[in-house]
């Protein structure tokens, strides 16, 4: 008996962790325009790619710059709300974590942007 008990905990553990995973995605996609942008543009991607019936190859490479751009995104706001949360005053060290994420976010961005251009200008052109 005990041990149906303690799977069903292990489920419910999991269960709470895809709840709480999914509210710090919602939190970031409602709050920071970043996020918002990089939401928008993947839509756009994702419809694009189904437009012009990309390869699966590029499906992949599609998911992956994505599924980048978003966890960067939000791993930059976990570091930016725990960096406001020790410290209130402008400290040059709460700066470069700040701007070191950020700077993160926009290499695979940037990088994200070149893999579309990649991707669709042979379809496109």
């Amino acid at each position: 008996m005990a041990l149906k008990g303690n799977r069903m905990n292990k489920k419910q553990r999991l269960s709470k962790s895809f709840y709480y995973a999914m509210e710090g995605i919602l939190y970031v996609v409602k709050n920071e325009r970043n996020m918002q942008i990089h939401t928008a543009v993947a839509i756009f991607a994702i419809i694009a790619g189904c437009w012009f019936h990309i390869s699966v190859t590029d499906w992949i490479i599609l998911s992956i710059v994505i599924g980048g751009v978003f966890s960067l995104e939000l791993i930059n706001t976990a570091i930016e709300k725990t960096v406001d949360l020790i410290t209130d005053s402008h400290h040059p060290l709460a700066k470069i974590a700040k701007d070191a994420a950020a700077g993160a976010v926009l290499i695979y961005a940037v990088v994200s942007v070149i893999a579309g251009i990649l991707i669709f200008s042979k379809y496109i052109l």
